[in-house]
């Protein structure tokens, strides 16, 4: 029975990390839904989750009220419950911040940042209900964990996340709700898939050709599964993320000038 099932919400499921921890939970015998403005790459997703157990909702996470006909749908299709909230839409906006236009400052600031705000509004009452035991997953990155040159505006969504994780995990404390942030380093997406403005290379390309760990999406959905059942307030993904969030701890000094003056690689 559905109702039996725990029950995990995923924006963001109709491709790379959505779709990958969609399927993850899936083949662990949880109910999962999937929200995205893409709705055949939703259908695509739950192509790869076997059974029945897997319900899909369009949802733009910038459209408040729009979020709680999702959860409200999603709960029903699951027998009335959502243990887990994964907030984890997102978009990669990037260069220079005197180059970036309005447009696209503001779409990075509404899906990235005030799109999880009316995520964890929304889905409050419906983790509430399923505590203790009940979890809101955020996607921030490893932008949320230093400055990276040319992401300013895409840092200061991730480290609002963070932030706002951090308010939740206190605020929720009395409600039996686990909040934590998810901080991927560079996972090989759609995200970094995209040739970008000023050369005919993809971000990837760019990427391993600067000798930056570009991590398999596959590595991601363990560490989701770690957040569910463990007790952290961040859990890093990838080699890199893990690394510098050790070195901004101990010696920020360092970690400032070497993205000062070389950016994001592997001497850090």
């Amino acid at each position: 029975m559905a109702e039996q099932r725990r029950h995990i919400f995923i924006t963001g499921g109709a491709s790379g990390i959505g779709r990958e921890v969609a399927r993850y939970f899936g083949e662990r015998g949880w109910f999962v839904t999937v929200a995205d403005v893409d709705v055949q790459g939703m259908a695509d997703t739950l192509g790869l989750i076997p059974g029945g157990f897997k319900y899909s909702h369009p949802l733009d996470v910038r459209d408040r009220a729009a979020w709680d006909v999702a959860l409200e749908s999603a709960s029903t299709a699951a027998g009335g419950r959502i243990d887990v909230m994964f907030n984890n839409a997102g978009i990669g906006h990037g260069g220079p911040i005197g180059e970036q236009t309005s447009d696209e400052i503001e779409a990075t600031l509404d899906i990235n940042l005030k799109g999880v705000i009316y995520g964890a509004q929304a889905a409050h009452p419906h983790l509430k209900k399923a505590a203790p035991g009940s979890v809101l997953i955020n996607t921030a990155s490893l932008a949320g964990i230093i400055g990276a040159p040319n992401l300013a505006v895409y840092c200061a969504t991730k480290w609002g996340v963070r932030g706002m994780t951090r308010s939740l995990d206190a605020e929720w404390a009395e409600d039996g709700i686990k909040v934590c942030a998810l901080c991927p380093g560079f996972i090989d997406t759609p995200i970094i898939d995209n040739v970008t403005p000023d050369s005919n290379q993809t971000g990837k390309e760019r990427l391993e050709e600067a000798g930056i760990e570009v991590s398999p999406v596959s590595t991601v959905p363990p560490v989701v599964w770690d957040a569910v059942h463990g007790d952290k307030l961040d859990y890093t993904v990838g080699k890199t993320a893990k690394r510098l969030q050790f070195l901004t701890r101990w010696l920020p000094g360092m970690v400032r000038k070497q993205v000062r003056t070389q950016g994001v690689g592997t001497d850090l």
